[in-house]
């Protein structure tokens, strides 16, 4: 049971680097006389909860989060085809709780005249590199300028991982799979012809307490609350779960929604192939990030039954259009709720699902998988540049101790 909610501004101990000192500086009692206004830009196609804590990260080192996503038209141009469309992008970040402004259509290259623009003191990116469709740092002026701060990259997850679990059709991502297996997936995905890119390159996801605080820590219900309960994987976590979530909270005044996640086992039991594509710890950070979740509950019973509806005083059960699968039994999972009146179905008026992604991403498999290669080349070549600059320079260093 994991509590969610609203954030304001937290202490982040994510070791931000180039930016604890204004962070900490900046929200200090003498220094609070303005707002710290925080720049953030990216496609965030394939919104994963690596999008999510880079976001949660730039929100603490200030005050107010503007987040800048960029358009189909750009996001083709520099990367490749991008999975979800602009519209679809931009209503997934404004979902994320840490987000107080998103700017539509922002340019590819971050530059001090964007920054101004919108009155943000600096721009925070990860630990990575993002480069434009020649090659060139996207960041490079507003480094140059000192107004640049960066985070943690988020390890064990990327869009390139995502895509492969999809394409690959292997279950060595579940939770309850050995490392072995998990080793062979990321040894037959996102390896470019020179060896991987520390960046787009396959790594492990190692859930800790640690994580699930910093996305969690929210608010108890109180009086006069709504308890709201719903049930599902919540896989790939997409635009159809926000558009249902959003149903959900409108359901009440004060609404207080509890998400309840099932394990991986079962969830491949209802769903089959591969399912989920994100196992119990990934999906878990996944729906904690949105705006629209006041709690969760990791490993939720799949038959909505008495002793959960008691243990939360649930006020109402609801669930979307989709289907819903019998128990192991052949019974109704939600047949506690509806004999007591408080089963509701809602219509979101967004089918998409999971499934949906997952053909969206084999229709057009060659062009992801070029879109992948492309990125990773780009990656390794400035690597490669900037290892032989640091090779130069030892060599310059050396002669002239040489030369005293």
């Amino acid at each position: 049971m994991i509590r969610n909610g609203n954030h304001g501004n937290q202490e982040d101990d994510s070791g931000a680097s180039g930016s604890s000192s204004q962070g900490s500086s900046a929200r200090s009692p003498e220094k609070r006389k303005r707002v710290i206004r925080v720049w953030c830009d990216g496609c965030y196609d394939m919104v994963h909860y690596g999008h999510s804590n880079q976001l949660r990260q730039a929100k603490a080192m200030g005050d107010y989060l503007v987040v800048g996503v960029h358009t189909d038209e750009e996001v083709a141009k520099h990367k490749g085809p991008p999975v979800f469309t602009q519209a679809e992008r931009y209503k997934m970040i404004r979902a994320i709780k840490w987000v107080d402004e998103i700017v539509e259509g922002a340019p590819y290259v971050t530059t001090l005249e964007t920054l101004d623009k919108y009155n943000c003191d600096f721009c925070v990116h990860g630990d990575d590199i993002t480069l434009t469709v020649d090659g060139k740092d996207t960041y490079e002026e507003v480094k140059r300028m000192g107004r640049y701060r960066e985070c943690k990259r988020t390890q064990g997850v990327s869009t390139t991982d995502l895509v492969g679990r999809m394409l690959l059709l292997t279950k060595a991502h579940h939770s309850n799979i050995d490392n072995t297996a998990y080793q062979l997936h990321t040894d037959n995905f996102g390896k470019g012809p020179k060896g991987h890119s520390p960046w787009t390159g396959v790594s492990q996801f190692l859930q800790t307490s640690q994580k699930i605080i910093q996305f969690a820590s929210g608010k108890e219900p109180q009086p006069g609350d709504t308890i709201m309960y719903v049930a599902g994987a919540f896989d790939l976590f997409h635009i159809g779960h926000v558009d249902f979530l959003e149903t959900v909270h409108k359901q009440a005044e004060k609404p207080y929604v509890i998400v309840g996640l099932h394990f991986d086992q079962e969830v491949n039991r209802y769903k089959g192939k591969n399912y989920p594509i994100m196992n119990i710890h990934e999906r878990t950070l996944s729906v904690l990030a949105c705006r629209y979740v006041s709690e969760v509950v990791i490993g939720a019973p799949y038959a909505v039954g008495q002793d959960l509806l008691a243990h939360f005083k649930v006020d109402l059960v609801c669930h979307g259009k989709t289907e819903v699968f019998p128990d192991t039994d052949g019974t109704d999972p939600y047949a506690e709720p509806k004999k007591r009146g408080i089963f509701r179905i809602l219509d979101s008026s967004n089918s998409l699902t999971t499934d949906d992604i997952v053909q969206r991403i084999i229709k057009n498999r060659l062009q992801f998988e070029a879109r992948n290669q492309k990125k990773e080349a780009k990656e390794m070549a400035v690597i490669e540049a900037l290892k032989h600059r640091e090779d130069s320079l030892k060599t310059e260093s050396v002669l002239a101790n040489i030369q005293l």
